[in-house]
Order: C-alpha cells, then structure tokens, then sequence
C-alpha cells in the first residue's frame, strides 16, 4: 500500500503512468496538502493538449485522497471538457486505498459535483467512456507498479 500511495502522491511517479493510453504527460504539477493542487497537461495521439487539475480536500496518508477534479487550461483555470460542453465542471474524486495481505486494493469513487440536472445527465450517461478509460490508466499504473518491483 505504501508503494501504490507514493506513486499515486509524487509528481515524478504520476508523470510516468498518469493519464488514458496513449497520451503523454507533458507537466504535472503537485503540491499535496489539503488546498494544493495537481495541475497536470497531456498531448493526445493527435498532438492536441488536454489539461486538468485536483484540488486535494482531504489527505489521510496512506489510506485516502478526497480531491476535486476538473478540466483545466493550461494556467491552471478551470475549462468546460473539451468535446463535452455539458460536462460537469467539478467532479469528486474519492480513492481509497486498502491493505488486502501485501496487496492493495485501489478504490476510485468519482461524482458530479455543483453539477445542474443536465450536467449530472451527462455524466452518468458516460459511465461506460469512463470505466474504459479510468481502465486504461489503471493498466498504466499496474505496469508501472511492477516495472518499480522487477
């Protein structure tokens, strides 16, 4: 547990497995602590940028991250999803991380945050998008993890 904590805490660790297949992260900014941010930027397949950030709420080492994400510009404002307009523009993210035997099991709870009625529509009308690409970055981590333990 330990280990998935700090590479999920240091910006060093999240710029090598961060982010849906195929992007690359381009900078990724972190202060942690309760108000910090991660201000983080990606280059598509197609060399276009996309950037978000986290607002971290709460962080309860190694057990549990509370933050609130949203897409970003590249100064670290908060922007509408780039090919979603009715998108939320916050979205609460709970991970949960919990010791199984020398084995964690990572815990990813996301929800519309402030959102109106269309744009928590919008969000749950995409959970399947979401379960595939929250998949690809969880195989990214899983990679990482075991390139750090070879």
């Amino acid at each position: 547990r330990d280990l998935v904590w700090k590479v999920f805490i240091q910006s060093d660790h999240l710029m090598k497995w961060w982010g849906p297949k195929g992007f690359k992260m381009l900078v990724g900014d972190l202060d942690l602590r309760p108000g910090g941010t991660f201000h983080y930027g990606m280059q598509a397949p197609d060399g276009s940028e996309m950037w978000g950030r986290w607002v971290f709420r709460e962080i309860v080492k190694p057990e549990r991250l509370v933050f609130v994400s949203s897409f970003s510009d590249k100064d670290g404002g908060l922007s509408r999803h780039p090919m979603a307009p009715t998108w939320p523009i916050e979205m609460l993210g709970i991970a949960t991380f919990i010791d199984k035997g020398g084995k964690t099991l990572l815990v990813n709870r996301t929800v519309a945050l402030n959102g109106s009625d269309e744009e928590r529509a919008t969000f749950e009308r995409n959970f399947d998008s979401m379960t595939q690409g929250w998949g690809g970055t969880w195989d990214q981590l899983a990679a990482y993890l075991a390139s750090l333990q070879a």
